[in-house]
């Protein structure tokens, strides 16, 4: 039987989420072929072990409250190759065969965690810390994605400095270089569309900007494409495979935190309502940023299908979406046949394969 760790939780703005992801993952995991061991993050950074917490707890976040939590820490240490549980008695080695970090956002899928488990000696589920890092930072993406010649939206790029030193300023240079409105404002570095607003003029670009530097030092300003919101789920290391395409209707003006999490209205279309070429160059389009990005294990790449002319524009990418109950990634799978217990062996295989080459 092999052990494997969940991590859950984490100190980022999607902390929530993550505690979605991990009690679904909870859920489908085999007992008959992994030893679980849960670990919880608090949103200040305290790691625990929670053996046999009922996932309905992790979800609802009152795990924080269960009784026999035992204070854990990940070793660096090649020597133990797993977790340290921390009791008054003293310190038990617990030997990791895998890790499964559900976290999303920063230090879950930008590669701190990824970096720990490297240090380790420990598999981890999803790409390693190279590509989780810049995944991660969208400003980067952009420009790995441009070498790679996808087609993606034009954009601007804004820091902090330069927008605390004079905001009008930074708001119109960024609105020059995209060259119309209306336009998007996204953090760098944050997902689940956290911090993520809609300009029509300077005045609202301008306090789009202040908002999202709440979250991120660096900031992109996007141009609006006018297209149906297509996702691809990409699964392997070195010869990936592409799933059909999925489309997301938002409920609201767009797919914002509220749309993708508390607003059941919203539509899920498997597959997507696009025409056949749109389809084969979607999924060509993924696996092209996919390898390009140099990712391993899962990711889902995130695009537009223009309204005029079904032509595909690259969104950004997610190296460990979610895994909730109506999230794209396992439904695109399912589709194609692949349970979501099946989706999870097949992944923990995929960290022990890169692992062993690594």
């Amino acid at each position: 039987m092999m052990n494997l760790a969940i991590l859950f939780g984490g100190t980022s703005n999607e902390h929530e989420i993550s505690l979605l992801s991990a009690a679904a993952i909870l859920r489908n995991l085999d007992r008959d072929k992994y030893q679980i061991f849960p670990v919880g993050i608090t949103r200040g950074g305290e790691w625990y072990l929670c053996r046999g917490v009922d996932p309905d707890r992790v979800e609802d976040g009152s795990w924080e409250r269960e009784p026999g939590l035992e204070p854990a820490v990940l070793a660096p240490d090649r020597g133990v190759h797993g977790l340290y549980a921390l009791r008054e008695d003293g310190a038990e080695a617990i030997r990791l065969d895998c890790v499964f970090p559900a976290l999303h956002g920063a230090c879950g899928e930008d590669g701190a965690v990824q970096g720990l488990c490297a240090l380790a000696d420990i598999p981890c589920v999803g790409p390693g810390i190279a590509a989780s890092a810049n995944a991660m930072d969208k400003s980067l993406t952009k420009r790995i994605v441009d070498a790679a010649g996808v087609r993606q939206a034009a954009y601007a790029l804004v820091l902090a400095p330069d927008f605390a030193r004079d905001p009008g300023a930074a708001a119109r240079a960024a609105a020059e270089a995209v060259g119309r409105w209306p336009v998007f404002v996204k953090p760098c570095s944050s997902g689940s569309s956290v911090g993520v607003a809609r300009a029509d003029s300077l005045q609202t670009l301008e306090d789009g900007l202040a908002e999202a530097f709440r979250w991120d030092g660096k900031v992109l300003v996007e141009e609006f494409i006018d297209g149906r919101e297509i996702e691809v789920a990409v699964l392997g290391n070195l010869e990936p495979a592409a799933s059909l395409a999925g489309e997301i209707a938002p409920a609201q003006a767009f797919y914002t935190f509220d749309a993708k999490y508390r607003d059941d209205s919203s539509k899920l279309y498997i597959p997507a309502r696009i025409p056949p070429r749109a389809m084969e160059a979607v999924r060509s389009a993924a696996l092209r940023v996919y390898t390009a990005l140099g990712c391993r294990g899962l990711s889902r790449v995130d695009f537009f299908c223009t309204r005029a002319g079904d032509e595909i524009v690259f969104n950004e990418i997610n190296t460990i979406p979610g895994f909730t109950s109506i999230s794209m990634y396992p439904k695109l799978f399912a589709h194609e046949g692949l349970s979501f217990p099946a989706l999870l062996d097949r992944l923990i295989g995929l960290a022990i394969e890169e692992g062993a080459h690594g």
